[in-house]
């Protein structure tokens, strides 16, 4: 059977682990449990006589008091009914430590706050967990909350006002939670802190409670019966009222049975109150709130256990993608370095096989910017006319050629061919630039390694130190083949010229002009298609070197020098480079935390048969 007591003992158990485990609503990252548990909020300004309601409930004098703003965290008070035995107090975070007397209770109330806030008379929304055991009291859970105020006394911060209202407001705007709101009867009910507060956030009145205090104190010939009756401010539930005791009974410490028996007299033997009897006064408070709160919380369980569930998910899924926390032995530690190593290399390799863009960049170089970069060469002009009559004229010296120029010819061809040396190195450095960006793209990629910002930075500079060896050994190659082209000419494309002799048979360069323009021509045209053969070369060859030299090899060894470092580090070495981000250690440990909570709590509310 589903029982009062294990529902609200269930959201006692899981109000509880969320205090143990940081969960206590307000603005996070992570989401709250806390949030979505059904509670009841007291609510009243200060002098509005919220903490005599407390302990009336309680039947215990145990909270501190005094001028200014008394509660300054809120008080999160379970109470657990008992077959009998002592009564005594606990508080969460002082486990399995009993108080019998409850003037330590009111001192431990204070120190603990003092704990947190100092003595600056700060709010914190830090709850502190109370749980009070007792034959005389019911099943309820009450979060006291510091009491409304419109100025701030001496020691306080400008901003306590509106510090406190918002803590209040954050409480009782959700829609889990029932709002005891505590209005003292002497004053005018338009002007009560808290109503005005309930009215705010809950419109309709479907929330809220309402408990006039002080009855006893009102003017002579006057009574509360407009608003107990619910003419003047009319709520979904019945108005309780209630007479708590003086100051001076306070004061004497006058016993809380003897208060709670005046209140009865005070009701029955009351020409205003009399009929209302059955339903004034704090039992009666104290019955009606623990009946509702189990009403409440078993129509909201079905909601709380679909937002756990979904919540479970959520959370294992982010920490999956955090990853498992870092080992703490060197072979260990070892074997993740070389891991998240290969996970980045793999992503490096996708870029340029096509599996990620990115690798398609290479093949632009060559299809397009190195063939355009041929074609920008200066040939026009280092073959023109004047260019080539300048080159064989030096070259002849004083003897004029023979049959052909050779030497200007050589020197012609040298002076073309040393052009191409700028696109192969233009070649090799645009194909650099794109793997350093595929590398940094590999490196932001491999969300293992956003864990290690160390590590991070010691693979990237790994990697591109590697890409730079590489260039530095393609430079070189891309350059000899240009240089090749130039040691040796290939002999058989000149022997197919043809050649010009006289009418006698004899080659004519005798009896020519040997620097007419038509010669000079035929020179310039000879090397022309020479050095475009080459051209066509160059343009086959330098892809083939870069995709050796530089693509094929980052491919293939781009971490093999830094794999063999990483082999000599020691075990403090290797824990340096597994350095994780602080903010993302952080992040795990409270994702760890929090699902430990929601999981908890799935489990509470599975030990409970609360559909049955």
């Amino acid at each position: 059977m589903t029982t009062m007591e294990s529902l609200i003992g269930l959201v006692n158990r899981i109000q509880q682990a969320c205090t143990v485990l940081g969960d206590y609503g307000g603005d996070s990252s992570l989401p709250t449990l806390w949030e979505s548990l059904p509670s009841v909020v007291v609510v009243g300004g200060q002098s509005s006589g919220k903490s005599s309601v407390l302990e009336s409930i309680v039947g215990r004098d145990f909270l501190p008091r005094g001028s200014g703003i008394v509660t300054r965290r809120p008080l999160v008070l379970q109470l657990h009914k008992t077959e009998g035995g002592a009564e005594y107090a606990e508080f969460l975070h002082i486990p399995k430590k009993r108080f019998t007397d409850f003037s330590l209770v009111r001192k431990e109330i204070q120190d603990e706050t003092d704990r947190v806030t100092g003595r600056s008379k700060q709010i914190s929304p830090i709850p502190i967990q109370l749980s009070i055991y007792s034959p005389n009291v019911v099943n309820l859970t009450l979060i006291d909350l510091p009491g409304l105020t419109k100025i701030a006394i001496e020691g306080q911060p400008d901003s306590i006002v509106a510090d406190i209202e918002n803590m209040v407001r954050s409480y009782v705007e959700k829609q889990n939670s029932v709002i005891l709101a505590i209005s003292p009867a002497n004053q005018d009910i338009a002007t009560s802190d808290a109503m005005k507060l309930a009215r705010e956030v809950d419109p309709t009145g479907e929330r809220t409670f309402g408990v006039l205090t002080k009855l006893d104190l009102m003017d002579k010939g006057t009574n509360a019966l407009d608003v107990l009756e619910g003419r003047s401010y009319k709520l979904q539930h019945p108005w309780v009222g209630v007479v708590n005791r003086s100051q001076a009974d306070i004061n004497r410490s006058v016993d809380m049975v003897a208060a709670r028996r005046r209140e009865r007299e005070y009701f029955s033997s009351s020409a205003d109150y009399g009929h209302l009897t059955s339903r004034m006064g704090s039992e009666y408070l104290a019955k009606i709130l623990s009946k509702h709160l189990e009403a409440f919380i078993k129509a909201r369980i079905p909601s709380i256990l679909s937002l756990i569930n979904k919540t479970i998910d959520e959370l294992e899924m982010e920490l999956n993608q955090l990853g498992k926390p870092v080992a703490v032995d060197s072979g260990a530690q070892l074997y993740s370095i070389l891991e998240l190593c290969r996970a980045f290399d793999q992503v490096f390799k996708s870029h340029l096989d096509g599996g990620r863009p990115g690798g398609e960049r290479i093949y632009t170089v060559f299809d397009n910017q190195l063939p355009a970069a041929l074609k920008k060469l200066p040939f026009d002009r280092h073959l023109s006319i004047q260019n080539v009559r300048k080159v064989v004229m030096e070259a002849d010296g004083y003897q004029p050629h023979l049959i052909a120029p050779e030497q200007g010819y050589r020197r012609l061809i040298d002076g073309a061919l040393v052009l191409f040396r700028g696109p192969a190195e233009a070649v090799v450095d645009a194909v650099h630039f794109v793997l350093k960006d595929l590398v940094r793209k590999a490196i932001g990629e491999t969300m293992e390694l956003k864990r290690f910002p160390t590590l991070q930075a010691e693979v990237a500079a790994a990697a591109i130190e590697a890409l730079e060896r590489c260039r530095e050994e393609s430079r070189k190659f891309c350059l000899r083949l240009v240089d090749m082209e130039s040691s040796y000419l290939t002999v058989e494309f000149f022997r197919k010229l043809p050649q010009e002799f006289d009418r006698g048979g004899n080659p004519s360069a005798t009896t020519m002009d040997r620097y007419t323009d038509s010669h000079l021509r035929r020179i310039g045209s000879n090397v022309t298609n020479y050095v475009w053969m080459v051209c066509e070369t160059i343009r086959i060859s330098i892809p083939k070197a870069v995709v050796h030299n530089q693509v094929r090899e980052a491919k293939r060894s781009l971490l093999d020098n830094f794999y063999t470092q990483v082999g000599k580090k020691e075990g403090k070495q290797l824990a340096q480079l597994l350095d994780e981000d602080p903010a993302l250690m952080e992040r795990r440990t409270a994702c760890a935390k929090r699902l430990d909570l929601y999981r908890a709590a799935r489990d509470e509310i599975d030990s409970v048969a609360w559909g049955k």
